[in-house]
């Protein structure tokens, strides 16, 4: 990993233009090829990004990132305040509390129950970002990119979405479908997966925990 403090402006070209004017910036190249540039606010959300793989290019004052669509962006580098790498080496993954490891293991056990025809390939799927909870076919022999929380929020979908993109690039399960299950997903989560295709479940654990067919809602 690799964080710059600068003074930076930022240009997205893509889909959609973008421009953030010159300020003080924290710039984060990771090793996957994605790029985050963060102001001192807004918590943990990047003011802009590019999600990995992305190829990266760098010249005096200027870092390009281009990702396989085209799209670009450009950090242009007024002054570098603060420039370090450092090897993080292999991240152990995210261990899930005892709640969504143990919604995992049961929606595993009766995947029909979110779609009629379902069947499980494998928990745990593992990609190059990290494991898919559960990679499923539906009836039709589709693959179905599940993603299992406790309570289901927008960082959520974008996690499902990201491993989505990663197995939409295998023949063996392009193009995938995304669900997004959760014992509650909240009004915004709902709205953004709705947006992007991606369809949505909210589980009773109390059911589940009973072996109950629990009224799953799926939209």
């Amino acid at each position: 990993m690799r964080v710059i403090v600068a003074r930076c402006a930022v240009v997205y070209d893509g889909r959609l233009g973008a421009r953030l004017p010159e300020a003080v910036r924290l710039v984060v190249l990771k090793a996957d090829g994605s790029v985050a540039v963060h102001s001192d606010s807004r918590a943990y959300k990047p003011l802009n990004w590019m999600s990995p793989p992305c190829t990266i290019a760098e010249e005096p004052g200027l870092i390009t990132a281009t990702n396989p669509r085209g799209e670009t962006l450009r950090i242009e580098v007024a002054e570098v305040l603060h420039d370090h790498s450092v090897d993080l080496g292999d991240d152990p993954g995210l261990e899930k509390d005892g709640v969504e490891a143990e919604l995992q293991e049961l929606i595993a056990a009766r995947v029909q129950a979110l779609r009629d025809g379902m069947t499980l390939v494998r928990r745990e799927y593992p990609t190059d970002i990290g494991p898919v909870d559960l990679l499923c076919r539906d009836a039709e022999g589709a693959a179905v990119v599940v993603e299992v929380k406790r309570v289901g929020e927008i960082a959520g979908v974008e996690q499902l979405l990201r491993y989505q993109e990663r197995l939409d690039r295998d023949g063996r399960f392009a193009p995938t479908r995304g669900m997004f299950v959760a014992t509650r997903v909240k009004p915004q989560a709902r709205v953004f997966a709705e947006s992007r295709g991606v369809e949505w479940i909210e589980v009773d654990l109390d059911e589940l925990r009973g072996g109950v067919e629990a009224p799953l809602r799926l939209f």
